[in-house]
């Protein structure tokens, strides 16, 4: 079904009105509308949207081109065509799609062949792999080069075993090989030469040498011997020296002389795999006199591959044959291509820093001067004549522009020149060489040139003073591109270029003319101009001027263009870049004065600064301070100012205040920066009453919440500790009660013996001196027993002096007062403890109401069996204690008397 449109374009929207429908569909413009009037827009319009969009009338008259439009991609035909049955597997849905699908159904198939070997190898090969060499013979280009992946896949990962697939794979790779588009074969050969390194030797031998002998015919095409020529230089590696010598060399040899130049630069540029493949017992004999008829063909590509060949293989000839064959043959090639072949020159300056330090070891007095005479005519070719007049010939566009590319070289191979020159004749070998280049008319020479001077810098050591001003001059070069080459080392260039080589200090410092004044234009030069990526980085590298210049310079020239960017600048990172610049250089300043003014103006002109943006910058200022700064400097400067942002009517302020939340409290220190956390926390609490911006509450409340749990996290750990303190006092307290109670036993037992062995003495008197001594030692035992318990808390009501004198006063045997002192000692200890463990609650949990009298019964009973006096005395005090209770203490009462009464009648009798 299609449908007739037609479209009409005016200014400010795009109407289209559809014949059938009546409908309007209204683009470039917010509100859609039925039928909107193109005047309307006209009228509307404004003088800067004419300003912007250009004139009226150069649009009115454009209209679209009236073209159907399709409602469906597919026809019910060809859907039925692309339909397959979905009970076929994936093997016999393969075979139909090649068989009788389309291009794009075969195409998947193919580049789905991998997972097809996976899953079913035998059956793949069996089936799909035939039927896929059938269709390559028509297949286009596009499925060539799925194929040609798809096998280097099937190859190089290991999916099938290779003595058993190869054959059949490599078939259909080799034939492919000669394919009539070149594209498509040299995709196929790539795929051959990358599928070699997994070859086993014998599967190359049998499979791809045995065709490649007839492939390198002068009869095949000139495309079959290209691809012999690779494939000999790719297979040479993988075979031991005899076998490459035998088999291969005479193939070599017969490419090397073939009659298409072609041929002949392929072959030559393979030679180095041969020879590294053959030895260096065989090199010189085998293939020197190779490279040597080579670099004299009349081809001048030939030329340069036996060129760029000698210089590979330059550590596999000794001296003798760098000084009487490579020496003549590249000094021959060198003159050559300066006076007649200028398309060589590129190559030739490209390689010559590493020639010249191939053959340096070789060279005579002689011989070295004139590698670098030769290199200072590189340098200024297109600029000057030889004997030094100015050239003002004008060359044409295509050759001037070969020359910039030979200077461009030569700036790159200049700090190899000055290595080969010897550093400390640079001044007089290649000091004009180096200044012409740097002044070199081409932008793309003076990048190159201050892409590698660091490198020079390096290299000239204490004599690096000879190029300050050419860093000056770089720095201000009218091309930004030549000032973005050289920020890639300016950190290193300068401090090394400052430096006398006698230590850090500022005394070890040189003072360049003119650089404080050429940083300064530079950052002036890239804040003009819309590179601010190139400011960005600018600005990051002056972080290091305060181990460059002076704290005055950077004060009084740099300091102030920091504000300046960091208050007015539109780019963000440009802004934020300047603070850290700023921080850096407040970091290093060593004098107080200037320190504390540059405190002051950043208080006073962003974090107190009128403009929100400014106070952003402030908080951004603080995050940077927080990385460069210790904790107390940022506290005692920087941090109360932040807080004081919680006012801030802007919520954006407040929301980044919000943010830094957590790192402005990991700068604050416990206890002495206390009135800090107080101050952080009531800003807190103001924003989660007071704030209304729902953003700012999101953030804040996360925040404390991240707080409580951090809290929690603390008192969890408290109890932890408590708990692991309690555990060790309670066995400590049992070790000694334990050790107590033996002690007391040990001497029970040894009083009874010595009153059993004792004649000549009273009845009375053995009966005192038994009560005596019992008596010590149960007090003694009574008072480990009431330490015992300062682990078991209980309420203050166990203890009452007063009543309890008055228990004791009532007493009717005179004969029991010298117990009264032992007795008021050890009641006045017990109320003690029991007052101090009820107020410390913190150090154990209080134990239940029906667990206390449990505790007085036990302790009260042990006391009581050879005490009857004591006894009487805390049944007394119980029974105070329980006139006020319920009848459950009247009852317990009752009961703790009977049990005293019964005991008071066994030691009676006792």
């Amino acid at each position: 079904m299609e449908t007739s449109l037609v479209a009409a374009v005016r200014f400010g929207g795009v109407n289209i009105w559809s014949h059938d429908h009546d409908k309007a569909l209204t683009l470039a413009t917010a509100v859609p509308k039925r039928r909107l009037k193109t005047q309307m827009f006209v009228s509307k319009m404004t003088l800067n949207q004419s300003s912007l969009f250009g004139q009226v009338d150069d649009l009115q008259d454009l209209t679209f081109i009236e073209r159907p439009i399709r409602r469906s991609l597919k026809t019910a035909e060809e859907i039925e065509k692309l339909t397959v049955d979905e009970d076929l597997n994936d093997i016999e849905r393969a075979v139909y799609l090649l068989s009788s699908g389309q291009d794009v159904q075969r195409a998947s198939v193919i580049i789905n062949l991998p997972n097809l070997v996976r899953q079913n190898p035998a059956e793949t090969f069996r089936r799909v792999v035939p039927k896929v060499r059938e269709v390559l013979h028509v297949a286009g280009a596009d499925m060539q080069l799925a194929a040609a992946g798809s096998f280097l896949t099937l190859l190089q990962d290991d999916i099938v075993l290779i003595q058993t697939h190869t054959h059949s794979i490599l078939q259909i790779v080799l034939l492919n090989l000669d394919h009539r588009d070149t594209v498509v074969s040299n995709a196929w050969l790539e795929t051959l030469l990358s599928a070699i390194d997994a070859l086993p030797k014998e599967t190359i031998r049998q499979e791809i040498l045995s065709p490649l002998v007839s492939k390198a015919q002068l009869s095949q095409s000139l495309q079959a011997r290209l691809a012999s020529c690779r494939i000999l230089g790719k297979v040479a590696c993988k075979f031991e020296s005899p076998i490459v010598k035998k088999d291969l060399l005479p193939l070599v040899r017969s490419l090397c002389q073939d009659v298409e130049y072609e041929v002949r630069s392929c072959m030559c540029r393979q030679l180095e795999n041969i020879a590294r493949g053959i030895g260096l017992d065989h090199t010189k004999a085998a293939v020197l006199p190779e490279l040597v008829e080579l670099a004299r063909d009349e081809g001048s590509t030939v030329r340069l591959a036996a060129f760029d060949t000698i210089i590979n293989l330059l550590e596999m000839f000794d001296s003798d044959d760098r000084t009487r064959v490579i020496f003549p043959l590249v000094k021959t090639f060198c003159e050559k291509c300066f006076k007649a072949d200028e398309a060589v020159l590129a190559s030739l300056s490209f390689q010559y820093g590493k020639l010249c330090h191939g053959l340096s070891a070789s060279f005579t007095e002689e011989q070295h001067l004139w590698f670098l005479e030769f290199y200072k005519k590189l340098c200024v070719l297109g600029l000057q004549h030889e004997n030094g007049h100015s050239d003002n010939q004008v060359y044409p566009l295509e050759l001037e522009s070969k020359y910039a590319l030979v200077r461009r070289n030569c700036a790159y191979n200049f700090p190899a020149m000055v290595l080969f020159a010897d550093p400390n004749h640079f001044l007089t070998e290649l000091y004009p060489t180096f200044s012409s280049l740097c002044h070199d008319p081409e932008i793309t020479v003076r990048r190159t040139m201050a892409e590698g001077f660091h490198e020079i810098v390096k290299l000239l050591g204490p004599n690096v003073h000879f190029i300050h001003k050419e860093l000056v001059v770089l720095l201000q070069d009218d091309s930004l591109e030549v000032l973005d080459a050289l920020l890639s080392h300016l950190q290193e260039t300068l401090e090394l270029a400052t430096s006398r080589g006698e230590g850090p200090g500022p005394e070890s410092k040189l003072i360049v003319p003119e650089l404080v004044p050429a940083l300064a234009a530079a950052e002036q030069k890239a804040a003009l101009s819309l590179r601010w990526r190139v400011h960005e980085r600018l600005l990051q590298r002056y972080a290091c001027l305060p181990r460059v210049v002076s704290a005055d310079q950077i004060y009084f020239r740099f300091l102030q263009r920091m504000f300046a960017i960091v208050t007015t600048n539109n780019v963000l990172p440009v802004q934020r870049e300047a603070a850290r610049t700023l921080c850096m250089f407040l970091r290093y300043n060593r004098k107080q004065e200037q320190r504390q003014e540059i405190i002051g103006k950043v208080l006073q002109e962003l974090a107190q600064g009128r403009s929100y943006w400014n106070r952003l910058r402030y908080l951004d200022l603080c995050e940077i301070a927080m990385e460069l700064f210790s904790k107390a400097y940022f506290c005692k400067h920087f941090l109360i100012q932040a807080l004081e942002l919680v006012n801030d009517p802007v919520a954006n302020v407040r929301y980044k205040l919000c943010h830094m939340l957590p790192q402005l409290r990991s700068t604050i220190r416990l206890p002495a920066d206390k009135h800090l956390l107080q101050q952080l926390e009531f800003c807190v609490r103001k924003l989660l009453c007071r704030e209304k911006d729902k953003d700012v509450v999101a953030t804040v409340r996360k925040y404390h919440k991240r707080h409580e749990r951090d809290l929690l996290d603390q008192k969890k750990e408290k109890e932890e500790t408590l708990l692991l303190e309690m555990e060790q006092l309670e066995r400590q307290q049992s070790e000694a009660k334990l050790t107590s109670e033996k002690h007391t036993e040990k001497k029970r037992r040894d009083s009874k013996t010595g009153l059993s062995g004792t004649k000549g003495l009273s009845g009375s008197t053995s009966g005192a001196t038994l009560s005596t001594s019992s008596g010590k030692e149960l007090r003694k035992a009574k008072l480990a027993r009431s330490r015992s318990l300062s682990s078991h808390p209980t309420t203050p009501k166990m203890a009452n002096p007063d009543k309890t004198l008055k228990v004791k006063d009532s007493g009717s045997c005179p004969g029991k007062g010298k117990n009264l002192l032992p007795m008021n000692a050890d009641e006045a200890l017990r109320s003690h403890h029991f007052s101090v463990a009820a107020a410390s609650s913190v150090l154990s949990p209080t134990p239940s109401a029906s667990s206390m009298p449990v505790l007085i019964r036990s302790n009260t009973t042990n006391t009581l069996v050879d005490h009857p006096h004591q006894h009487q005395h805390r049944s007394s005090t119980l029974d105070h204690r329980s006139t006020n209770g319920s009848k459950d203490t009247q009852s317990r009462k009752l009961s703790i008397q009977r049990k005293s009464n019964s005991f008071g009648m066994q030691s009676g009798r006792e």
